[in-house]
């Protein structure tokens, strides 16, 4: 089964990045077993270096395997690699690590190892996790990843940038160099942050690259919770004053889900799958101390109805929720000088071409004003 319209990913419930409360084990398995109206799974092998995979494998026992979408990611090496931090360990195509001959025997490993974990003996869609500039540009790489789909690994093939906001110079660059053979992107997009996401949707349309999106609840204010950040709370590093912010413009798209018959999240998913090239919504699910029971934002996702915004409608959310130049973005950089960092590089000609094709220019990606809070 390809993804379907709503999804969930083993990085919600609070078990393997830190939103909210942990779940215990029995709700956690409940909240990621595919079901009622949700039928697309996702995890990654790096989660909790390839616990969510295990749980993830308990959480399918008994499932026929054509009843759900099975979508995993591999690209950061936690097999031989050393945890840098918070920022979390190596991508395989570290030159410390290996070289190019090397690439696809890595993938191979890793895709075999996590599908092992889940007990499962394909992906219906494999991502390139947080790929670096050489996972964007490096065929090696994408013949690796080609090498998996032909051994039968997983039937689809996709790039996930990340973890944080941008890349988008570099998800074009890449459909331009191997669209033939990228069938998924998954990119951050919500009506709270229509920037930068938006400006790789028609690079997508035009190479038939279907897309996930995530973050769609913008951090969790979409449920509606009261939200207390933890000093572990994976949402600390926003800017002071985004959940007020957040909420005061929550409050101004309001009438328009109330007119549709929405809740708030299911606003914010209907606005992203009112975009051409977007098919699925994986929201992240968080229980927040003192917030309703996690099972509640799941029922809420899989009732999610099959509403499209009018053009309009798209428009005036954006427009209250346009943030443009909010943030310093990760991948491509005007402003990044020296050696290449893992998540940040400089700006070539190269990829300012790839972007003039698409009507995105570098100003269109420089944070514009150090202390501006998402357009506000």
């Amino acid at each position: 089964m390809d993804p379907t319209r709503t999804a969930v990913g083993t990085w919600s419930g609070g078990r393997f990045m830190h939103f909210g409360e942990a779940l215990d084990d029995e709700r956690f398995l409940s909240l990621i077993r595919p079901g009622g109206g949700i039928d697309t799974v996702l995890t990654a092998d790096t989660y909790g270096q390839g616990e969510a995979d295990r749980l993830l494998g308990r959480a399918l026992e008994g499932l026929s395997r054509d009843s759900f979408s099975l979508v995993g990611a591999v690209g950061h090496d936690f097999y031989d690699g050393q945890r840098q931090g918070a920022k979390g360990f190596p991508r395989f195509t570290d030159a410390a690590l290996r070289g190019p001959d090397d690439y696809a025997a890595y993938l191979r490993m890793a895709a075999e190892r996590s599908l092992e974990r889940i007990g499962a003996d394909a992906f219906d869609l494999l991502l390139l996790h947080n790929p670096d500039r050489t996972g964007y540009t490096s065929k090696a790489v994408w013949d690796g990843m080609a090498a998996l789909r032909d051994a039968g690994l997983t039937r689809l093939l996709g790039v996930a940038p990340g973890p944080a906001n941008g890349f988008t110079l570099d998800v074009i660059d890449c459909l331009e160099r191997f669209g033939d053979r990228i069938d998924w992107a998954m990119v951050i997009l919500n009506p709270l942050e229509p920037w930068p996401g938006e400006l790789v949707l028609p690079a997508c349309a035009n190479h038939d690259v279907k897309v996930i999106t995530r973050v769609v609840d913008y951090g969790g204010l979409f449920h509606g919770d009261p939200i207390g950040l933890g000093e572990r709370d994976h949402r600390a590093f926003r800017p002071a004053g985004w959940i007020e912010a957040g909420q005061e413009k929550i409050e101004r798209m309001r009438p328009i889900a109330e007119r549709l018959g929405l809740t708030t999240l299911q606003l914010a998913c209907a606005w992203n799958l009112s975009h051409e090239a977007v098919q699925t919504v994986v929201p992240t699910l968080i229980q927040e101390a003192g917030g309703r029971p996690i099972e509640e934002h799941r029922a809420e996702l899989a009732a999610l109805p099959g509403v499209r915004l009018s053009d309009d409608e798209v428009a005036e959310l954006r427009a209250i929720g346009d943030n443009t130049g909010s943030m310093a973005l990760k991948g491509a950089a005007a402003d990044h000088e020296g050696e290449p960092l893992p998540d940040r590089w400089a700006l070539t000609p190269e990829l300012e071409e790839v972007g003039a094709r698409y009507g995105v220019e570098g100003s269109d990606l420089r944070q514009q004003v150090a202390t501006r809070l998402n357009g506000r």
